[in-house]
């Protein structure tokens, strides 16, 4: 292996208002003042990040991320405010690039395909032909006047979230295997001439029928297919859906002859923020050990800040940092960089950053810690099942999304359709509880912080009051409870995670659910004839007949929307 990037983005994260963050890409809109980059604020992010990038060197890293090439291309078409703005960015960014490349830091510039402007839309419309031609002469231009750029991270499967502000919002333009193989070939000889790295991400989120080509070998091969280049990485998370545990590693990095690298997330974004330790060191060992199998893996791509929406504060390598992200950030690096086991990479962190060098208190914090996950976040038996809908691979933690705590009739269903072993899920989730406290003790012992562990052991307590209403018999005793301990939790933080409790049963029955995910979900990757013929496409008719009675607005209107699923 060769390159391990992290991305670069937290410095741009400081001061931000009060609320929920949509953690996915810089936030322009909020760094401007007056409609332009506002100088305060860029001149602290100029800080912040040369001393990240000294840190991500001084950790073994040796390539960084950021966003994005938008805001640093330009275009005759503009509107002169939006033109003088990226005059301004562009004079940023050059700063931001001679402070990685004077730390010895290769620069990544992310980009969708495709971003829009008003003018763009003018100019552009939703042609291919067009939009491919504009980002060869944009990426020729920002070779020529950007030497400091390594290359560009392509993103064609996810656009920007509902909530995106700013100049630019990314939309979704190629949606077939063959318009985003021809894209690919038409732009790598701008690569080939510049001799810089294009890296493909394969991360898709189900819509249209490019939607499966994470996991899908037959997309896979019908998007690569006749594309041999060196200039070309294909960056692939890796599992078959995005960064959640009980994944078993995709097929597709040994199916591939391409270059690859593989996606990691140090910040956990379904895992709490950072918040409490959510450690992933013996995943990562193992991902490592089955990787050396495979052909051509070129690197690391660590997300030490991207992902997710919450209104959690934690930066990395900044101000208010979270040390559980910083050793997910390191261990995970000497991990993969040094073939080091999990233990080593630990006793490492230690010796660097504990006065006593306890080395062996903290392994046991972060054994438990990645046990009370585990056994408490998720459900085991629900987690390992291989379930599909439509292109995406269900993901194996349904009643935790980012911030938000599900506990309402559907959730239960659901488990109760895919557990068998339910006593023994209530009594793994009230033993789990004892391990957080665990925890503080050794925390404490260490010198490291233990508020978050206050905080995860009283969310969690809500995770295991969860498990008794999904497995056991519904009374007004636990319906009372649970109200209570939202009524506490509420009152004692903060930024809770936002509990969302409804006991009423509605109409909807177990066994309605049991027919609907017999006749829509599966337990294989491949397509039923039944899936071509209504789950595919009868489902984009019938979805819109259902969506405003059933499916909850935070669901169509935070990322993409739950609509983008039925495209």
């Amino acid at each position: 292996m060769e390159l391990f990037l992290i991305d670069g983005i937290s410095p741009f994260f400081r001061n931000l208002p009060p609320g929920r963050i949509n953690w996915s890409k810089i936030p322009f809109a909020a760094l401007e003042k007056d409609g332009q980059p506002d100088p305060e604020r860029f001149q602290q992010i100029q800080k912040d990040f040369a001393a990240f990038a000294e840190r991500a060197v001084r950790t073994g890293y040796n390539a960084v991320t950021l966003d994005d090439a938008a805001h640093l291309i330009t275009c005759s078409a503009y509107p002169p405010e939006l033109q003088k703005k990226i005059g301004i960015y562009r004079t940023e960014y050059r700063q931001l690039f001679a402070s990685a490349r004077q730390a010895g830091l290769k620069i990544f510039i992310t980009t969708d395909v495709m971003f829009y402007h008003e003018s763009l839309k003018a100019l552009l419309g939703k042609s291919r032909p067009r939009i491919t031609r504009f980002l060869k002469e944009a990426f020729q231009q920002l070779f020529r006047e950007f030497p400091e750029i390594a290359g560009i991270i392509l993103r064609i499967g996810e656009s920007d979230g509902q909530d995106v502000d700013g100049d630019f919002i990314s939309r979704l333009t190629l949606k077939t295997p063959q318009q985003v193989n021809r894209f690919i070939k038409a732009l790598l000889p701008v690569f080939e001439q510049s001799d810089r790295l294009m890296i493909f991400r394969t991360w898709t989120v189900g819509t249209w029928p490019i939607g499966d080509l994470i996991w899908n070998r037959n997309t896979f091969r019908r998007t690569f297919n006749g594309i041999d280049n060196d200039h070309l990485i294909l960056s692939m998370k890796y599992g078959e859906t995005d960064f959640f545990r009980f994944l078993p590693l995709n097929k597709l990095f040994f199916y591939s002859p391409h270059r690859k690298i593989v996606e990691l997330q140090a910040r956990r974004e379904y895992e709490g923020f950072g918040e409490y330790p959510s450690f992933i060191g013996w995943d990562c060992e193992k991902l490592a050990r089955q990787l050396l199998q495979a052909q051509n893996m070129a690197g690391i791509q660590v997300w030490c800040q991207s992902g997710g929406w919450s209104a959690f504060r934690n930066l990395t390598w900044v101000e208010n940092s979270s040390v559980w992200n910083e050793i997910n950030v390191e261990t995970t690096l000497t991990i993969f960089k040094n073939g080091w086991t999990t233990e080593k990479a630990v006793r490492r962190w230690a010796k660097q950053h504990l006065k006593k060098g306890h080395w062996l208190q903290l392994l046991q914090l972060l054994r438990f810690s990645d046990e009370v996950i585990k056994e408490l976040l998720y459900l085991e038996e629900f987690s390992r099942s291989k379930i599909f809908f439509r292109r995406l691979r269900v993901p194996p933690l349904l009643w935790v999304l980012w911030d938000r705590i599900f506990i309402n009739n559907l959730v239960r269903l659901m488990l109760r359709l895919h557990v068998r072993h339910r006593e023994e899920a209530v009594i793994e989730g009230r033993a789990a509880l004892k391990k957080i406290k665990l925890m503080r003790r050794l925390a404490k012992q260490l010198g490291l912080p233990t508020d978050g562990l206050d905080f995860q052991y009283d969310t969690f307590r809500f995770l295991a009051a969860a498990r008794e209403y999904c497995f056991r018999p519904v009374t007004d005793e636990l319906i009372q409870r649970i109200r209570t301990m939202e009524k506490e939790y509420i009152a004692a933080y903060p930024v809770p995670y936002e509990i969302q409790f409804d006991p009423s049963h509605g109409n909807l029955k177990k066994m309605h659910l049991r027919f609907f995910t017999a006749l829509f979900f599966r337990h294989r990757r491949g397509y039923r004839l039944f899936d071509h013929f209504l789950t595919l496409h009868g489902l984009k008719l019938i979805y819109p007949l259902i969506r405003k009675r059933h499916v909850p607005s935070f669901a169509r209107k935070q990322a993409m929307g739950i609509d983008a699923v039925f495209k």
